[in-house]
């Protein structure tokens, strides 16, 4: 949503460069339709200046390059807002290195599956770093 709604911050910066291949990013059914319903409210196409066209143009491109992941094992409930409860299965089963949330305190039970949770300034900065490194 942040990527969505600010072309300046890291989120967006995320994004485009997920987008490009630079990570892979993880989603499953569950997660993707709740990205649709949430994007596509009213007050964040207003807030994001765009247009509901364009955030399904977004998710298109999304889910064309992410990696699909079958959520076989469900960890419920596990954090204090049952609707992040999708965010954290699909990380686990994907089994992903991070999980980049502006969140971060509420999903720190990702830590007991070896899932570092990071802000997305902090990703952009590990992005920015490993790249630096090749």
């Amino acid at each position: 949503m942040a990527a969505v709604r600010s072309s300046l911050g890291a989120s967006r910066q995320l994004l485009i460069a997920g987008l490009k291949g630079r990570y892979s990013l993880l989603v499953s059914v569950p997660l993707m339709m709740e990205y649709q319903a949430v994007l596509l409210r009213q007050e964040h196409l207003e807030a994001g200046q765009v247009s509901a066209a364009a955030v399904e143009e977004i998710l298109k491109a999304v889910a064309s390059v992410a990696v699909p992941v079958r959520l076989a094992y469900l960890w419920r409930p596990m954090l204090r807002d049952p609707d992040d409860e999708m965010v954290l299965e699909t990380a686990v089963n994907g089994a992903a290195d991070y999980l980049c949330t502006l969140n971060t305190r509420d999903f720190a039970p990702a830590g007991q599956f070896g899932i570092a949770v990071v802000s997305p300034g902090k990703a952009w900065r590990l992005l920015e770093k490993s790249h630096e490194e090749k």
